[in-house]
């Protein structure tokens, strides 16, 4: 879905794996970032520790980009 995603919008997409363990250090939780797995546009975290719809993603996405919603 991601990949679709940056071709349909105007957008930059950065998927970023690490090892779950990595997400469970203090130096992880130092930098105020979400929980895995998440998803962020820009600095709004849309869901944090499960998934997404893409209904979802398209809808926070076109708000961030100031489209409109359809």
């Amino acid at each position: 879905m991601m990949p679709r995603l940056g071709t349909k919008y105007d957008i930059d997409i950065e998927t970023i794996a690490k090892p779950k363990a990595d997400y469970m250090t203090d130096e992880y939780f130092e930098l105020d970032l979400p929980v895995a797995p998440a998803v962020m546009v820009g600095e709004e975290i849309v869901v944090e520790g499960s998934d997404v719809s893409e209904e979802e993603l398209h809808t926070v996405i076109r708000r961030y980009l100031g489209m409109s919603h359809r």
